[in-house]
């Protein structure tokens, strides 16, 4: 067993630009076939398109609110709302908010720079890239 407390972990930036604190994963723990981290975006802030060609990703929206890529979906999002990365599937996050977006990311396989690839920037339609708008287009 092992207990990993948030404020042990340093964040980083990841290669899509988001900041992340990984709480669990083979660089800090015993765990081997996936990762959990939480990421923050702040006011304003978005990451880059990408996807992952192995690692399957779920988000979970702790904080704030903002909007979500998936494949060709684009989905408003804030607590309580989880979003599934398919492997291969282009995604992307921005936060729409004056307050911090934070979110959880849940990795099989483990996250790796490595398998992240960097895409076109993608855009958003405008009736959703403000803070209005419907929670899926």
């Amino acid at each position: 067993m092992l207990k990993i407390n948030r404020a042990d972990c340093q964040p980083f930036l990841t290669k899509d630009g988001s900041e992340i604190r990984e709480l669990m994963a083979w660089r800090n723990s015993p765990a081997k076939r996936q990762s959990l981290a939480e990421a923050s975006l702040p006011p304003g802030g978005k990451t880059t398109c990408h996807r992952h060609q192995l690692t399957e990703e779920i988000y979970y929206f702790l904080a704030g609110s903002g909007l979500t890529l998936a494949g060709d979906d684009f989905f408003r999002v804030g607590p309580g709302d989880a979003v599934l990365n398919r492997p291969g599937v282009r995604h992307q996050t921005w936060n729409l908010a004056d307050t911090t977006l934070v979110f959880l990311c849940c990795c099989s396989p483990a996250y790796e720079h490595d398998d992240t690839l960097l895409l076109p920037e993608a855009t958003p339609p405008p009736e959703l890239a403000s803070s209005g708008g419907s929670q899926h287009a």
